[in-house]
């Protein structure tokens, strides 16, 4: 497909405007803060085949007014030597990443703390914050009080590193039991380096359950012939900005990313 998956294609294409809506006051019940996460890697004519098999299979779509993708600005934080970037890369089983997230058409941010346990296990701990706190959240006592309680790092040791931006369409399963979210439109910017860039013709896929029990949209991408990928987009986004920083496992990544959805699709202000 030639056209983009931007915030305004998405909203305006026919297959999500004609799947059953599910509302954030319903998706509360679909939280799944202690999960199991499987990713993949996509192109953009697959998104519209997954959305395609989805919407035949009973998913719903996220629906915020009459919208039905989302724009989320992201904050990473990280130490002065990139500590959590570093600990991902090494595959260390037992790992932290934290973050301030805006939910744009919300309008709602918050603080978020995701712990990987070594059992491949996700939690994640969040705290509603102002917009004005996103780069500086000390100030705030609630939030403080939830970083003391839940991260395993000071808070003088960091500082916001990565800042990215992409556009989510969320499905939930007919069950309520499973949240598949399709990130595209991905752009990133290194806020040490002022060095930026996007991926264009990607989106990441990941499929959130409680355990790891029957999914249809694994189903799907398996008979798509598509298989999980372990990917982050802060350190995607970390290896493609920052000059020097250890990158040899996300080589590998990056082009079995490329090699899905074409070459010469990555850029950055290198």
């Amino acid at each position: 497909m030639n056209a983009p998956l931007n915030f305004d294609y998405l909203n305006s294409l026919a297959l999500l405007r004609d799947m059953r809506p599910i509302s954030l006051d319903e998706m509360r019940g679909v939280r799944l803060m202690n999960r199991i996460d499987t990713k993949y890697v996509i192109s953009d004519g697959e998104v519209i085949t997954l959305l395609g098999e989805a919407a035949k299979r009973g998913y719903r779509v996220q629906t915020i007014g009459d919208r039905r993708a989302a724009r989320y600005d992201t904050l990473y934080y990280d130490t002065a030597d990139r500590a959590m970037y570093i600990a991902h890369h090494n595959r260390q089983l037992k790992r932290q990443k934290i973050r301030t997230r805006q939910y744009v058409e919300s309008g709602i941010c918050f603080l978020e703390i995701k712990n990987k346990s070594n059992r491949g296990r996700t939690h994640k701990h969040r705290v509603e914050i102002d917009h004005s706190d996103m780069f500086d959240f000390s100030g705030d006592l609630r939030a403080m009080a939830h970083f003391d309680e839940n991260s395993w790092h000071d808070i003088s040791t960091l500082s916001p590193t990565l800042s990215t931006r992409f556009v989510r369409v969320t499905l939930v399963n007919a069950e309520s039991t499973e949240r598949v979210t399709i990130d595209s439109n991905l752009c990133y910017e290194d806020l040490r380096s002022g060095r930026s860039g996007e991926i264009r013709g990607m989106a990441i896929v990941e499929i959130k359950q409680e355990g790891n029990c029957d999914s249809v949209a694994k189903q799907i991408l398996g008979h798509m012939r598509i298989a999980p990928m372990k990917i982050s987009k802060y350190c995607l986004g970390t290896s493609l900005t920052v000059e020097g920083i250890k990158r040899n496992r996300m080589k590998e990544k990056l082009r079995a990313i490329e090699k899905r959805i074409g070459y010469g699709r990555i850029t950055t202000s290198f």
